[in-house]
């Protein structure tokens, strides 16, 4: 069945990625740049369980969403969590022969060559899990069974780095929502090398359990290029912005990002009487974030990530199914973000703790990112704020405002004053905005969103 249906795909065009791949550090080694030298936000999507729970064409459905969205990362684990060794994919295949890493399932691999090649169609990278964790150490959650050893993680590695070497859309991601620690570290460290031994053409980072970063290992690995951390489930104004500072601030400078925020529609530390996230919940870890110097940021929704469907129980509490929670105004937000950072000069944008007098603390937490040129504020309750524009160039400021629910643009008059208070247009729990000041000079346009803007 499986080949089958691969023979009708072959008509399926190769995208020409030219010289946009690999990707690589950018030279002050905080972000992340196309192989020309373009900027690349990495605007990642929680895929987990794409491999194990899609047909070709409810993936096909999945990318025209997310690729119209702005996303350019889906991140998926070709062994997954959900008995992914026993449950076979829709294709009834799985992913090794008694579950032995030696022995892999070329039929599976096969079905995972085209869905990278289709991803890669439609402009998308693939951050791939070689496997959960839970294969690796079960950690009190998770069904397992452990697999892996130092040996056999540096051959599955190896083999996947052959495999994978020239796929010009591949991020590695090791781990699988795991600390790490005892024996575990070899086996995590094995796989990496195994993988790099192979291919030294693709970035590489970790995906740690929640309240964890990659840099708490790894940082001095020669194979983690950059370092992801997990946020998290537990609470609905977490603050990410402290662990994005920690990694940051660390030598050498790498690029980091938050891998695994609160999800959309994922109940609040996983107790349904403490209610969900929102969108609201989901833009204020994605602008904190950004703002005290992410590379990117990766959007998720508790349905998605497990891709529910009718046939399936879900994991957790799902209130409705993938294809319809596709479709969260938190998930089209994300957009508004990316265009934003995008739109001002990429490699320069820097945390600041100088504009604003005071940054408060807790729930109206403001964060500030600039560069040379502009400074943005993002405001998590709107309201006053109190800004030092000589931070930036320019006698002559222009000012406005962003609204992260609309991507509305609201202009604010021109102001030659160096310390002025900005006003929202509104205020309180829901209402957050970005302010963005502009050296005049630098005559800066407005970033170009998918939908109408309104001025």
């Amino acid at each position: 069945m499986l080949y089958d249906i691969i023979k009708r795909m072959n008509h399926i065009r190769t995208m020409d990625w030219g010289k946009k791949t690999p990707l690589k550090i950018s030279e002050n080694g905080r972000y992340l740049l196309y192989h020309d030298q373009t900027p690349f936000f990495y605007l990642g999507d929680t895929a987990w369980e794409l491999f194990h729970a899609l047909t070709f064409s409810e993936m096909e459905l999945y990318f025209e969403n997310r690729t119209s969205l702005g996303y350019n990362v889906i991140q998926a684990v070709i062994i997954p969590e959900l008995d992914g060794l026993k449950t076979p994919n829709r294709y009834g295949e799985c992913p090794l022969f008694q579950n032995d890493p030696a022995q892999p399932n070329e039929r599976y691999f096969t079905f995972i060559d085209y869905v990278l090649q289709m991803a890669g169609n439609y402009g998308l990278f693939v951050g791939v899990l070689p496997t959960w964790g839970d294969k690796v150490e079960l950690m009190g959650w998770g069904i397992g069974p452990v697999i892996f050893n130092v040996d056999n993680a540096y051959y599955y590695g190896k083999m996947l780095g052959n495999r994978y070497k020239n796929t010009p859309n591949i991020i590695w991601i090791i781990g699988g929502d795991r600390q790490v620690g005892g024996k575990n570290r070899e086996i995590w460290e094995a796989m990496a090398k195994g993988i790099k031994s192979e291919d030294r053409n693709h970035l590489m980072t970790f995906h740690p359990n929640g309240d964890k970063s990659s840099s708490m290992w790894f940082h001095q690995a020669s194979w983690l290029d950059f370092n992801a951390c997990q946020s998290g489930h537990s609470m609905r104004d977490y603050p990410n912005y402290m662990m994005i500072d920690y990694d940051y601030n660390r030598a050498p400078a790498k690029p980091c990002l938050d891998m695994e925020p609160c999800y959309e529609d994922h109940a609040v530390n996983w107790k349904i009487e403490n209610g969900f996230f929102n969108d609201y919940h989901v833009r204020k870890a994605a602008y904190r974030a950004v703002f005290a110097g992410a590379c990117g940021h990766v959007y998720g929704c508790a349905s998605v990530w497990q891709m529910h469907r009718p046939e399936k129980a879900p994991v957790g509490f799902s209130n409705d199914y993938w294809h319809h929670q596709i479709h969260l105004p938190g998930a089209r937000q994300m957009e508004y973000l990316k265009r934003l950072v995008e739109s001002r000069p990429f490699t320069e944008r820097e945390p600041d703790f100088e504009a604003i007098e005071t940054p408060l603390v807790g729930d109206d937490h403001i964060r500030v990112t600039k560069g040379k040129d502009y400074l943005m504020v993002y405001l998590p309750k709107g309201g006053e704020v109190k800004v030092n524009t000589s931070v930036i160039r320019g006698a002559r400021k222009n000012a406005w405002w962003l609204d992260p629910r609309t991507s509305a643009i609201i202009r604010i008059d021109t102001n030659t004053n160096p310390v002025v208070i900005f006003e929202a247009p509104s205020s309180g729990e829901g209402f957050d905005w970005v302010l963005v000041v502009d050296n005049a000079d630098a005559m800066f346009e407005y970033p170009q969103f998918q939908n109408k803007i309104h001025y």
